[in-house]
């Protein structure tokens, strides 16, 4: 197990490059199954939950050819279902959330799959019935065997079918559009995913041959096809990291350009990170952010305390909550953190509490947070990352904090950013994997 040394308090400046978006790659490598003719994907980031289902593609009997960096060719000619029932399947789908989304091109192309229960952040319960409701509203038939954890699924005549989501989830919007894309008739999805992720990957599956509208919205109506063909795809910049890095240059007090940002993509995550004081600038497709010494919470126009809350797109992601509540312990102000998605992702405050934030944990899914306008600066400890996105948070933390931190656990970092630390280098950072 590795961890990270940062010396705290030092400005950065410099341009970095966002990763590609790994949301999207977890979706895009698993729709690679959907045909037997090559799919070229550009832009994969090289972390650790990316090439996991890289392996279980391989494993599977997908071809796997890296073209070059961050480019592969994946060719699911002949795909062996009984490697599903393996154990060392079991073991490595288990350890990875998004291998759940393998299931929906399976059981489309062959009519018959099994899968562990996946893994991932321990987060709070992540349940997976958007999933499996959606496969059973297409015909799928499915029972969990509790003794060995693993879900048995017969989706031999998959038929198209109108469906209201019980939840706009994400992963189990783009499972069910993966499912129904070769099922028979027409299939309407109410209440759908409309994450820009699932617009790629819809827009994708549509190149490959399939029958998809409504991209972008709630509403998707998809006419079922007998096959998809080959297409070549590049994955966006990932918004998380891009929200990070504005959350890092506001601690720092850093100068930063995040360069080719999609920021037509982006939402209202700039806007929500400028509701928190602050300052950025679009030059073309970069955001330049200039160094601050202060920044200023702003107030609701009634003068009540500003909220921060996650939503489903296209509301502010939850995966960047970790990264506003951080901004916010410098800033001058009060602003409620409301994190509604996941119950334990604002565990990790005590940490920061130890750094020296004030901030109240008002609940599992709620923290207010009194920005101390650099007044009293964090201090820098040994602490341990308990997830991906509150791992980075807390590494923003301990690069703007005086003296030096110790981050164990890097590896949960490892799985959403790639070479955190060399590209941190570049920019100034005093930070070693020890």
């Amino acid at each position: 197990m590795s961890s990270f040394r940062i010396q705290g308090g030092k400005r950065l400046k410099g341009e970095i490059i966002p990763q590609g978006a790994k949301n999207e790659a977890l979706q895009i490598l698993c729709a690679t199954l959907l045909t037997h003719e090559p799919v070229v994907v550009h832009n994969i980031p090289n972390i650790v939950d990316v090439n996991k289902l890289i392996e279980l593609l391989g494993d599977l009997g997908c071809k796997v050819e890296k073209l070059e960096h961050q480019s592969y060719r994946f060719t699911a000619l002949t795909i062996s279902t009984k490697h599903l029932e393996t154990e060392s399947y079991r073991k490595k789908a288990a350890s990875l959330r998004g291998s759940v989304m393998l299931l929906g091109p399976i059981l489309a192309r062959f009519g018959k799959a099994s899968i562990p229960k996946p893994g991932g952040d321990k987060i709070g319960r992540r349940r997976l019935d958007t999933h499996f409701v959606g496969f059973q509203n297409l015909g799928a038939k499915f029972n969990f065997d509790a003794n060995e954890s693993l879900f048995h699924i017969d989706a031999s005549g998959l038929k198209g079918a109108y469906m209201l989501l019980d939840e706009a989830s994400v992963t189990g919007t783009a499972n069910i559009v993966m499912a129904a894309v070769l099922a028979k008739g027409t299939t309407t999805i109410y209440y759908a995913a409309c994450e820009p992720y699932l617009q790629q990957l819809c827009h994708m599956l549509n190149r490959m041959g399939a029958n998809i509208s409504g991209i972008g919205s709630n509403l998707l109506t998809i006419q079922g096809v007998s096959k998809l063909h080959g297409t070549e795809h590049t994955l966006l910049p990932d918004m998380i990291e891009i929200g990070s890095f504005i959350g890092l240059a506001a601690m720092t007090r850093s100068e930063i350009t995040i360069k080719n940002c999609r920021i037509d993509m982006l939402g209202i995550i700039p806007e929500t990170f400028r509701k928190l004081g602050i300052k950025m600038e679009f030059r073309g497709d970069d955001i330049f952010i200039p160094a601050q010494d202060h920044i200023e919470i702003e107030s609701f126009i009634d003068g009540s305390i500003l909220t921060i809350a996650d939503s489903p797109w296209p509301g502010f992601t939850p995966d960047l909550i970790s990264v506003a509540l951080v901004v916010a312990t410098q800033a001058k102000g009060t602003v409620l953190i409301h994190q509604k998605m996941f119950e334990s992702r604002l565990f990790f405050v005590d940490k920061l509490i130890d750094m020296g934030a004030q901030i109240i944990l008002c609940d599992p899914h709620r923290a207010t947070v009194t920005g101390l306008d650099r007044k009293y600066p964090l201090r820098g400890i040994k602490m341990s990352s308990p997830d991906i996105r509150a791992g980075v948070a807390l590494l923003i933390a301990a690069l703007s904090a005086q003296g030096e931190s110790e981050i164990s656990n890097a590896e949960q970092i490892d799985r959403g950013y790639q070479e955190i630390e060399g590209r941190l280098k570049k920019l100034g950072a005093l930070i070693e994997r020890i």
